[in-house]
């Protein structure tokens, strides 16, 4: 081969590769992708940096990453210095990966053993007494699970909290990973308890859970890690509710197996609620009126629940008639919404704060004031409702369910 064509393949083949490329490995044959290695017995390494402009190696890819222009680098500063307690959180509050850790198929039938028939038969025998509004609200916090990748997406674009490389050792990267990891098991459980009971449109609550995927959601964090932390706090605590109200239910209906999925998923949603609340309680403690003015901001335009853009290909009110059922069962309503506001006043402590400017402390008193104006709307908005729905009950159809109304 001439040395020219071996420069054209050279360079043909830098720009499907990474930059942190190995020159010195061994030969390996070309992939699908076209991707092959560079004898450095033919092509010295100063050539093949003439050739592709690349002037580091590889242990450089994790620095040449790191973001050094940041539209809030104070907020970035006090991120890094509360890292070590986001380390912590790792290793205190999430659990062990691998066997030391619950699994979805600890609590489903196992089809490997000689007894996997009763097993699946009782599960679906339980699964049949639950009522179609209960398994709306399963459904819907199903699908919210499963649109997984939107949330680790959205914790990567927190400033200074990012995992630059996919396996990156800071600790808010090992965080984000040990945080998924835990995540994603919810979402697995909840649907293949589902597949099992056998009453629900798997097809159809696919299609939604790819459409959630695909259409995203945006929760007004604009990349700062305080917004980011913020909403994670206030959402993490509305989703165990969710969780732990459903497993209530799921006693009251005979379905003890659903109740202890549930509970369980609600416990993890707990630890993870205490984590981003305790990131926030330390950012307050270096940056109070930072805090709080992005506090403020974000419930001026209410938190954005996570679900919204969900769409099941027919039904564009799906979001809207799933969460009337759940505020109807009482899984999740605007009382709730006010009473995790007063949490939040209370876990952090607001009303006591001292030392502030004078806009800083009317941030704040606007703050604390707003969970009983928000529980004197939601009451009078729910009696509303109630009265209507004594007079008739306006019933939704949902393909989830074959088209059954609740």
């Amino acid at each position: 081969m001439s040395k020219a064509i071996l420069v054209s393949t050279v360079v043909s083949t830098v720009i499907s590769t990474t930059m942190g490329f190995q020159l010195n490995a061994a030969p390996r044959p070309a992939t699908a992708l076209g991707m092959v290695a560079v004898d450095p017995t033919t092509v010295t390494k100063k050539e093949y940096e003439d050739i592709c402009g690349v002037h580091f190696t590889e242990d450089m890819l994790q620095k040449r990453l790191e973001a050094t222009n940041f539209l809030y680098p104070k907020h970035v500063e006090v991120i890094n210095d509360i890292a070590p307690i986001a380390a912590e959180m790792v290793d205190d509050v999430l659990l062990e990966t691998g066997d030391k850790a619950w699994q979805p198929q600890d609590f489903l039938p196992d089809l490997s053993k000689d007894d996997w028939q009763e097993q699946l038969k009782e599960m679906r025998e339980m699964a049949a007494g639950i009522s179609d509004e209960l398994l709306i609200v399963l459904i819907g916090d199903m699908v919210t699970e499963e649109a997984l990748p939107t949330y680790q997406t959205l914790l990567n674009t927190f400033e200074g909290c990012d995992d630059p490389t996919g396996t990156s050792d800071s600790a808010w990267a090992r965080w984000s990973r040990g945080w998924t990891s835990e995540e994603n098991r919810h979402g697995d459980l909840l649907n293949k308890y589902l597949y099992i009971g056998g009453r629900c449109d798997m097809r159809s609550v696919e299609v939604t859970i790819q459409h959630l995927i695909t259409n995203g959601f945006n929760p007004q964090a604009k990349k700062d890690p305080y917004r980011g932390f913020i909403y994670t706090s206030f959402q993490e605590r509305a989703t165990k509710i969710s969780h732990g109200n459903v497993a209530k239910l799921a006693r009251t209906q005979g379905d003890t197996k659903l109740q202890r999925i549930c509970a369980k998923i609600a416990g993890d949603e707990g630890r993870h609620e205490m984590a981003y609340q305790k990131f926030s309680e330390e950012i307050l403690a270096r940056d109070p009126e930072g805090l709080l003015y992005e506090f403020g901001d974000i419930l001026r335009g209410q938190i954005v629940m996570p679900a919204e853009e969900m769409f099941d290909g027919s039904n564009t009110n799906l979001y809207t008639d799933f969460s009337e059922v759940a505020q109807r069962l009482g899984v999740y309503t605007a009382i709730d919404y006010a009473d995790i506001i007063e949490h939040l006043v209370k876990r952090w402590d607001l009303r006591n704060l001292e030392g502030l400017s004078g806009d800083a402390e009317r941030e704040r008193d606007y703050i604390c004031k707003l969970p009983d104006r928000y529980r004197k709307l939601a009451e009078r908005s729910m009696n509303k409702k109630k009265k209507a729905t004594e007079d008739e009950v306006p019933l939704k159809a949902f393909d989830w369910i074959f088209g059954r109304t609740v």
